[in-house]
């Protein structure tokens, strides 16, 4: 799969193509249907799949700190999107110069001129251009004398309910991992590189693994019963505080793990982390002598939990809570269930 930064480094060999736009954040069930339509007419046409995605997401150069969280950062969008199947991502930097841009600039600039697209996969709700022209019956209709074809995204639901971002960040945030993994199509996970930070789990007993977090807003903010994914291939249980410890105090919000059981060193290592239970939200406590009677009761609730939860429920790819029963899943190309999966705010 190649990824492409800009509009400047296209490739003559990379005009031809089937492609889709959004932000494909989470790459959840939904974006992976809108990537089979997008396979399906690639194969038709012998063509590659080229997804157009935004750097930073068009909500976050808008609303700043105030856009919804991101379920996934670039680097693992872009991992998920090639275990899709798709061949090319181009990625364009959301600046002053791309939101200028009319909906015909946009057409001619990005999709003609720029990826020479044969076939196009949107929502018919799906907006762009200054000039807010930019949507489904003017694609169509620039279709018809450009020749490329434009089809609507299908509307993935399960169990009646519209798989999207949006409703996958509500999930996470009320902590109803078991629901956030069916929408995903796999567990909801974290991670990052360890880094040196001051320390002081050690000196209570309880070191910790700190992989610092996106600056933007956390999909998640707590205390968290969590398996951990070391390099080596071990998954360990432990405890995972994700935010800002307002007790201690940090420049950027932070993941740190507590791994039971683990003596070693982590320092520089990537881990991957699988949130299976909500504790409890972060709290300022008012010395350091509360917070660390607080941690013992977390790792004693945590070890409570992995107690009573299944092997299987929590060291393997199904879900982290896999006792609750599947939903029915459909897809449906019923515009009216909503907005596309993919043009949602995710």
């Amino acid at each position: 799969m190649r990824v492409i930064r800009g509009l400047h480094n296209l490739r003559d060999e990379d005009r031809g193509c089937v492609a889709t736009i959004g932000n494909f954040d989470g790459v959840h069930r939904g974006h992976r249907a809108i990537l089979e339509q997008c396979r399906e007419q690639a194969a038709r046409l012998g063509l590659p799949v080229t997804v157009v995605v935004f750097e930073p997401q068009p909500r976050e150069f808008f609303a700043g700190a105030q856009a919804p969280p991101r379920l996934t950062r670039l680097r693992d969008k872009v991992a998920l999107l090639g275990e899709c199947g798709v061949d090319r991502i181009l990625c364009l930097p959301f600046n002053d110069a791309l939101r200028s841009l009319t909906a015909g600039e946009f057409i001619d600039r990005v999709l003609i001129d720029g990826l020479g697209v044969r076939h196009l996969v949107v929502g018919d709700d799906f907006r762009f251009g200054c000039d807010r022209r930019g949507d489904f019956h003017l694609l169509t209709e620039v279709g018809l004398t450009r020749g490329f074809g434009v089809e609507h995204t299908r509307t993935f639901t399960i169990a009646d309910e519209r798989v999207s971002s949006t409703r996958v960040r509500t999930l996470l945030a009320s902590g109803n991992f078991a629901a956030a993994s069916r929408m995903l199509g796999r567990p909801y996970r974290l991670g990052g590189r360890v880094v040196p930070d001051r320390q002081l789990g050690r000196t209570i007993g309880v070191p910790t693994a700190n992989l610092p977090q996106p600056t933007h807003a956390l999909a998640l903010q707590g205390v968290y019963a969590v398996v951990t994914e070391l390099p080596d291939g071990r998954r360990l249980n432990g405890v995972a505080n994700i935010g800002w410890r307002p007790t201690v105090g940090s420049e950027r919000p932070v993941l740190e793990v507590h791994l039971f059981d683990f003596e070693g060193d982590l320092y520089g290592q990537r881990l991957t982390v699988l949130p299976c239970a909500k504790l409890r939200g972060e709290v300022k406590f008012a010395n350091f002598e509360a917070l660390k009677a607080q941690i013992r009761a977390d790792l004693a609730r945590a070890r409570d939990y992995f107690a009573v939860a299944s092997v299987g429920d929590t060291h393997d790819d199904s879900l982290p809570l896999a006792s609750a029963p599947l939903a029915r899943e459909a897809v449906t190309s019923d515009s009216s269930a909503g907005e596309p999966a993919d043009h949602d705010d995710g």
